[in-house]
This record gives C-alpha cells, sequence and structure tokens, in this order.
C-alpha cells in the first residue's frame, strides 16, 4: 500500500479544527494590528532563496527542494516566506504605499530535514511580515502580536527570548573576534562547527551539541559590540516591552538560521513544553532587499509552524472548538420515502439549516444508531405508512421522544426549532 512520503502527514478531519482556530485566530488579530493577508507563489527562482537568506546556511545548503522546469530555469519550493514576501513589496512597488506595509500569510513551507515531533518536510506556518519602517516600535508591535496569537490559543507562562545581532557595522567586527576565538578551540568542537566555522560563525552559537556548550558559554558576546545605533535600537525595544508587560530573557546564544536578520532577534517560549519550548520566532532584515537587488529597505517579522502548535496544543490539552453535526438526520425506509428525504434534507440546506440523508438500505435501527453516534438531535423518519397518512415521525434522540408532524410543515416547523435566537432573528 501506498503510503504519505517520509516527512509529510494527512490532515485528518479531526485534527481540522486546530487549524482553524489558528487561522481564526491570527486573521482576527492581523485585523486588529492592521496587517492584510498576502499569498506568494508555492515555487519561486532558486536565486532568490541563495541571495536572500544566503549560501552557508543549512536551508540553503542542505534543505531546499530545487528542480529545473522544462525550460531549464531553477526553481525552489518555498522553504519560508520572507524572501518571497520582500520579493513582491519590490516588484509591486509597495514602497508607494503608506509604510510599513504590514501583512500576513499561512500556507505551506517545504524543507528537506530529518523529520521529529511537529516539524515536517512539508508543513504549514503562519508568517507575519512588516515592511518599510526602522522603529523599534515596530520590533515590539510584532512581538506583541506573536505573544498576543499564542495567548489567545491557551498558551500559558509565554516569555520572548531576545537578542540583537548587530548591524553591518558593527557586526563584521564581532564576527571577526568570534572566529579568532574559535579558531583556538577547533578540535574542541564538533564538526558541524568546524564547518560554520568557515561559513556561517553567527551559527556556532546556536550549536546544541553537549561538546561545544563550554566554549559556547565562554565565547564573545555580541551585546559587548553593539556600534551606537543598535545599541540604542535594542534599549528601546526592550523599553518598550517592559511598558507592555511582555515578559523576556537576554539570550546571546540566538542567532537564527537565515543570513538576513539584522539588529533585534527573538523566540516565543511558553510554559510547560518542556526543553524544545519554542513555539515561533523572527526579527528584523534590513538588509534584505538591498541582498535582492531593491533599495534599503527595513523589515520585521516572525514565523510559526502550524503543525508544532497543534502539536503542543494537543499536549496541554487546549480547548479547540469543532463544527457542530448537522441536526437533523432523515432515516427513510422505501424508494418513495428516499425520494421524500432527498427533498427535505435539500430545503433544509436552502435555509441554511444542517441536515443529512441516511444513505443505504439500512435498517430503520441502524439509521437510528448512525444518528446517536454521530450526534444528530432529531432523527426524521420516514417509511410507507408515514408517506400514507402525509405525516413523518419526529425522534428527540436527547429525549427520546417522538412525535407526529405534517410533511406540510415539517420543513419550517423543525428549521425553527434548531435554529439558534441570532439565526431566527438575521
Amino acid at each position: 500500500m501506498f503510503q504519505a512520503p517520509r516527512g509529510t502527514q494527512d490532515v485528518l478531519p479531526e485534527d481540522q479544527p486546530y487549524l482553524a482556530a489558528i487561522e481564526a485566530t491570527i486573521r482576527r488579530l492581523s485585523d486588529l494590528y492592521g496587517y492584510r493577508r498576502m499569498d506568494t507563489p508555492i515555487f519561486e527562482s532558486t536565486s532568490l532563496y541563495v541571495r536572500g537568506i544566503g549560501e552557508g546556511t543549512d536551508v540553503v545548503d542542505k534543505e531546499m527542494y530545487s528542480f529545473e522546469d522544462k525550460g531549464g530555469d531553477s526553481l525552489t519550493l518555498r522553504p519560508e516566506y520572507t524572501a518571497g514576501i520582500m520579493r513582491a513589496y519590490l516588484e509591486h512597488g509597495m514602497h508607494t504605499r503608506p509604510q510599513p506595509v504590514k501583512v500576513y500569510s499561512i500556507g505551506p513551507i517545504f524543507r528537506y530535514e530529518r523529520p521529529q515531533a511537529g516539524r515536517f518536510r512539508q508543513h504549514t506556518q503562519v508568517n507575519v511580515e512588516a515592511i518599510g519602517e526602522a522603529d523599534p516600535a515596530l520590533d515590539a508591535e510584532v512581538m506583541a502580536l506573536a505573544a498576543q496569537l499564542y495567548r489567545s490559543l491557551g498558551f500559558q507562562g509565554l516569555s520572548f527570548q531576545v537578542n540583537s545581532i548587530g548591524c553591518p557595522v558593527c557586526r563584521p567586527g564581532y564576527v571577526h573576534g568570534l572566529v579568532e576565538y574559535y579558531e583556538q578551540h577547533r578540535q574542541a568542537i564538533c564538526p558541524d562547527c568546524q564547518r560554520r566555522l568557515a561559513r556561517n560563525p553567527l551559527r556556532l552559537l546556536d550549536c546544541k551539541e553537549d561538546r561545544c556548550q563550554p566554549v559556547i558559554e565562554a565565547a564573545p558576546r555580541m551585546e559587548e559590540a553593539l556600534c551606537p545605533a543598535c545599541s540604542r535600537h535594542f534599549a528601546l525595544v526592550l523599553s518598550y516591552l517592559d511598558r507592555l508587560g511582555l515578559s523576556y530573557v537576554l539570550n546571546h546564544r540566538l542567532v537564527r538560521g537565515l543570513d538576513y536578520y539584522t539588529r533585534t532577534v527573538f523566540e516565543v517560549w511558553a510554559g510547560g513544553i518542556g526543553a524544545q519550548n519554542a513555539v515561533g520566532g523572527g526579527g528584523r532584515y534590513d538588509g534584505l532587499a538591498e541582498a535582492l537587488g531593491g533599495p534599503a529597505t527595513p523589515g520585521v517579522g516572525f514565523a510559526s509552524g502550524v503543525e508544532r502548535i497543534v502539536m503542543l496544543m494537543r499536549q496541554q490539552n487546549l480547548p479547540v472548538a469543532t463544527p457542530p453535526e448537522p441536526p437533523i438526520l432523515v432515516a427513510t425506509q422505501g424508494d418513495e420515502a428516499k425520494a421524500v428525504g432527498v427533498s427535505l434534507v435539500s430545503a433544509w440546506r436552502e435555509q441554511g439549516v444542517g441536515a443529512l440523508l441516511a444513505f443505504g438500505e439500512r435498517s430503520l435501527r441502524a439509521q437510528l444508531r448512525q444518528a446517536n453516534r454521530a450526534g444528530n438531535r432529531y432523527v426524521v423518519i420516514i417509511g410507507a405508512e408515514e408517506l400514507a397518512n402525509g405525516v413523518v415521525a419526529v425522534r428527540d434522540m436527547a429525549s427520546g421522544e417522538q412525535e407526529s408532524v405534517p410533511l406540510a410543515g415539517v420543513v419550517e416547523a423543525l428549521g425553527a426549532r434548531v435554529r439558534t435566537p441570532q439565526e431566527t432573528d438575521d
């Protein structure tokens, strides 16, 4: 038998309420904060990600799904949103709109990496971007939106891990000092870090190998090398977080995995979810537009994997609303009764009332068991005797009571009974 490819999953009907809750929450909060939905292609030119994310990163070197199309162009399935969003911003001249341009996206992301709990090679990502403004208050707003998203979904004990990784003015000097320090400890670090030392030195601080931890702990810290502009920017971000009552921890090891980040970087951590307690993260990327060939354009955003959120919501038993079953099931006996049932369920649906028809040739007892198992409130029973008398039998599955209702009036009578007061008023 065929199975889903490794690192992918089927999102079954019972999983959908979680996705619906997440999407409804980000849509509601985005409206409050003035962010509008934007969708970009699932695949882009490979060079967009090579230039935007950066050669030497794990994403570009190891994780992208790239292919050559029939026209000979190299394309890549979207491994992250931000580069594509910035490409669209530049391509459509969105700098002429009121700044910042604030957008959000929800869609599939593709990365070839080792599958693990809550992480898949195809996963869904919630993404928020604010482009065209360097104000540190915008950093704080994006972080506040992230915190409110997770809080609205029921997560407790939220806090931020925050750091500043500087800018093109101060970062090169820091990286030079970091490389010099690590060269003295080359034999003590893992093989991956030995490669990062030449290709992506900042990622040295993000290593999880036990043997590298003492070296990381004693490494130079970026906060000591920030230029005055970056230092002031970071201090203002922290002051806004204080004013908003958002808890945070300064984490000098936090660097994020993509080259386009500058200045503020952050992760959102939630209490009670174990060692890997990050539920999302992001930061500022003021150099991305220039890397893509555009003018200097600041930006800041965050992203969160939906599958990881769902996994954590399940682990913490966070409630989600599930769509109710249609309140009416029509159970029939015989071809003529089935034809009447087809008309009845159609009439209820036209009125906005959920109704089901029991299919097949099962016994009345089996059809009632179906309604009981599914949670339908009423069963409308139609057989030869009911048709002869011009009535239907309506059974209340909660109370077990059954009554006879004229066939000609059952659509209105039962429809009015199952509507909520608000629907009736409308």
